[in-house]
């Protein structure tokens, strides 16, 4: 089972934010976390990232790999 790290969309029409997830690789955007690591609001100025770092490396040291856009969440939340 290949895991990956990506967003989930929540929210109303055109309010959207974003959960930042573990998910089996195979499972559609909405389909069920293996845990959740934290949030991305692109709503608000400046956007709001909010990311369990400890959760994270869990992960990766697991083995599963994030998204492009998860990559540069992680980057930009490391700063």
């Amino acid at each position: 089972m290949a895991v990956k790290l990506r967003l989930t969309r929540m929210g109303n029409k055109k309010r959207a934010f974003y959960r930042i997830i573990a998910i089996n690789s195979e499972a559609r955007r909405e389909g069920r976390p293996l845990d959740y690591i934290g949030y991305y609001n692109p709503m608000v100025d400046p956007a709001e990232v909010k990311i369990d770092t400890e959760k994270v490396q869990k992960w990766l040291e697991r083995g599963a790999e994030p998204t492009d856009t998860v990559r540069a969440l992680l980057k930009k939340n490391a700063q």
